[in-house]
């Protein structure tokens, strides 16, 4: 099992709300945020909605407390959320595969997804350090990321985002193309 591919639970949840909408406005939201992952399957209920917003709240309090080098606050937050949903692991085997590490399926969605989330996220931070998680620095944009270069210095969500030109539509698909000029010091 590859508990730090886990933290991407946490990236994609925090990325469902931008300051142009929230995909997790209703129950449909929460079922898109899901549908490509087959092990959180299951009814899902508006407490369950509810929970996760809670959730991605939780989180991005995460990202902002490192994002403000505040370590420490990241690490207790974090530290909170692996309390509050410990991880249960089970040795299964299937589809012809030998014995393995599989996460419990009991508890409820939001449960689950807490759990997996912030042992992906601890993970990631002891195999990279806490400077790996990413606000992206461009105007408008709140997306979240973990920065997997080399030298640790991505500092936008994605590389649209990171060109000037496309600033606006890659952080806000809805709002219309704007095209800023380059500056000279830009050249």
């Amino acid at each position: 099992m590859n508990l730090a591919s886990y933290a991407d639970l946490a990236i994609d949840l925090v990325n469902t709300r931008r300051p142009d909408g929230d995909d997790l406005r209703d129950l449909d939201g929460l079922r898109a945020l899901l549908a490509h992952r087959p092990h959180f399957g299951g009814r899902i209920a508006h407490r369950d909605l509810d929970a996760m917003r809670e959730l991605r709240t939780q989180l991005r309090a995460i990202f902002a407390a490192a994002a403000r080098g505040d370590e420490d606050g990241a690490v207790d937050r974090l530290n909170t959320m692996l309390i509050h949903h410990p991880v249960h692991p089970q040795v299964s085997r299937h589809d012809g595969q030998d014995w393995h590490l599989h996460f419990n399926e009991a508890g409820s969605v939001p449960d689950r997804y807490a759990s997996r989330a912030a042992m992906g996220l601890a993970a990631k931070i002891a195999a990279h350090g806490l400077g790996r998680l990413g606000t992206c620095r461009a105007e408008g944009c709140e997306r979240v990321f973990f920065d997997t270069t080399a030298n640790g210095s991505r500092r936008h969500c994605s590389d649209r985002c990171a060109g000037r030109p496309s600033v606006t539509a890659a952080c806000h698909p809805t709002s219309p193309r704007v095209t800023v000029p380059a500056r000279e010091t830009d050249r």
